[in-house]
């Protein structure tokens, strides 16, 4: 098993990546409430294509938990039966943990496309912590946190209920995210510590703190990007053109954006003394790099209107950027000093 252990984990890795995507496809095109019930999709493993098949059709076969839209509201079959030619309300019951009852087929789809990114993502999470007891007797840890990984993956699927019971909890959807870059950072310790090479390094003290500190920066920007989009998708919900979406922003879109200066210095210094006393670590170049499109895509969002694919793409370079730092972290602290 042990041999199949690391291609299990890069596996499961994208796959977590790509779950990451597929949500910000989900937030850019407002289809969080695609499928307003969990796990199934308006009560279907499937869901419609058309708004017809979420209305009341006679002689039809209704299994219990299908979900029909009638007067602009959710109804439950109670159990299992077939419809007779006129509607009765003594087979449906009200859906009760929201009232949100709208039907975009694109919204649906986009959003059960998520949950199938998330299942494939849970199930290789699975196989790799199968895999990972080959390395049972080597180094216990290894298993510890590829189960952990698999707990975590139950939370985040959980975690998505609640966020659609509670019709998109910007605090719930923040807790959200930060459960995705928990997985996504335990996942790349695992990775790291089956893969890692004998390559030389020097550690460095202060460079290894304010790495931490960086760190801490990202996740501090991602948390106020969140409320930043909250904000946006607010104005959008009122019809306002994209041009008035940051019109008047609240306070948190400045200490965002203000706040990136003191994030690309941070990391501008890193690079600096790892040059400076040759260190021997490459992924801080990547940092740069990957920080400077993050703030590019920043700026093309707030001076050019939100165009299509800037969001996703701002969402996707923050989780990079979260885990070359990450990597690059366990290299240092993993480094030798001279």
């Amino acid at each position: 098993m042990k041999k199949y252990f690391l291609p299990a984990a890069k596996t499961a890795l994208v796959l977590v990546y790509l779950v990451i995507l597929a949500g910000a496809l989900v937030r850019m095109t407002g289809s969080g409430m695609g499928c307003p019930d969990w796990p199934k999709c308006f009560g279907y493993y499937i869901p419609p294509t058309e708004q017809k098949g979420l209305e009341f059709t006679a002689n039809k076969t209704y299994d219990k938990g299908q979900v029909i839209i009638k007067d602009e509201t959710l109804l439950v079959a109670k159990e299992d039966f077939v419809a007779t030619s006129t509607f009765s309300q003594n087979n449906w019951e009200p859906y009760t943990k929201h009232d949100y009852a709208i039907f975009n087929p694109m919204h649906t789809w986009v959003e059960y496309i998520n949950r199938l990114c998330g299942a494939l993502a849970g199930i290789a999470c699975f196989v790799t912590f199968i895999f990972a007891f080959g390395y049972w007797k080597e180094n216990k840890k290894i298993v510890l946190y590829s189960f952990l990984v698999c707990v975590l993956m139950g939370f985040q699927a959980w975690l998505g209920k609640t966020v659609v019971d509670s019709v998109l909890n910007p605090v719930k959807i923040t807790t959200h995210m930060l459960a995705a870059f928990l997985i996504v950072a335990l996942q790349l310790y695992v990775i790291y510590i089956v893969s890692a090479k004998n390559i030389v390094r020097k550690f460095d003290k202060k460079f290894n703190i304010t790495l931490i500190v960086v760190l801490l920066f990202t996740i501090v920007q991602v948390i106020l990007g969140t409320y930043v989009r909250e904000f946006v998708d607010t104005i959008e919900k009122t019809g306002a053109p994209k041009e008035f979406w940051l019109l008047k922003p609240e306070l948190s879109f400045y200490f965002h954006r203000s706040f990136s200066i003191v994030v690309f210095l941070a990391n501008l210094y890193l690079l600096l003394r790892n040059k400076n006393l040759q260190l021997g670590f490459e992924k801080v170049n990547w940092i740069v790099r990957i920080l400077l499109f993050e703030i590019l895509t920043g700026v093309v969002m707030s001076y050019m209107n939100f165009p299509f694919g800037s969001q996703t793409l701002h969402l996707v370079l923050a989780t990079f950027l979260f885990s070359v730092q990450f990597y690059l972290l366990l290299e240092s602290r993993n480094s030798k000093t001279y």
